[in-house]
């Protein structure tokens, strides 16, 4: 219903609920709380404009993340802290995630690592919450942060279980899982999220690509990561 004139809606309303002033009160609660929930959320998209132009105008330029993407190629082999870089798994605004080994124990893991040249202020204290929103959880569908430190050069780092999957479309697809059986899986995603929500921690980015399932003892375990 798209009656913005306050005359036109009163008279719309009055036809309406004609006999039932309690079905016409309630709808004008109604219409009044999405009248502030517009506001709400007009305030809102005014802030994150804002937090992004502050975010922004601390990255580098598009010559200096060029010169970033070819220094962070070169690591691969590369030892931190007795984590050897084997292969890149992906990256993001801010960050690039490697496989590594532990050598002492020749464990794989996933190694998260901020870019060269995107260590300022903001984009550190955003990989530093990230972190910390991750070893606030604690779920068997949450991938788990495992240690965490910071590079001779002075870029932080942080290692996470290495989870072992396919995105969990693809997943669905490639096992030919019924909709119980999908929804199954999609109840443990919901089940992390809500985890996440009770500690205070909303993911902002889930997508198919950020949620991996891997199989334990043949059962499917769908595992959300990325909460940067």
């Amino acid at each position: 219903m798209s009656l913005r004139d306050a005359e036109t809606r009163r008279g719309y309303l009055d036809r309406s609920f004609q006999g039932d002033p309690g079905g016409l009160q309630r709808m004008e609660e109604l219409l009044g709380m999405a009248g502030d929930s517009a506001m709400f959320f007009m305030e809102g998209k005014r802030q994150r404009a804002e937090l992004a132009e502050d975010i922004l105008s601390d990255l580098p330029d598009e010559d200096h993340l060029e010169f970033a993407n070819t220094a962070d190629a070169e690591g691969l082999g590369e030892i931190i802290d007795g984590y050897k870089l084997i292969r890149r798994l992906g990256e993001g605004g801010c960050g690039i995630v490697y496989e590594a080994e532990l050598e002492r124990v020749n464990r794989r893991v996933a190694l998260k690592i901020i870019r060269l040249g995107m260590d300022s202020e903001a984009v550190v204290a955003r990989f530093a919450a990230e972190r910390l929103a991750l070893e606030m959880m604690d779920h068997p569908n949450i991938a788990k942060v495992q240690d965490a430190g910071t590079t001779p050069a002075g870029r932080p780092y942080f290692v996470l279980e290495l989870v072992r999957g396919e995105r969990i479309t693809t997943w669905c697809q490639q096992e030919k899982l019924d909709i119980p059986a999908r929804l199954r899986l999609f109840i443990q995603v919901c089940q992390a999220i809500q985890h996440a929500h009770q500690k205070g921690i909303i993911h902002r980015d889930i997508k198919p690509s950020n949620v991996l399932v891997t199989s334990h003892d043949g059962v499917p375990v769908p595992k959300v990561i990325d909460f940067g």
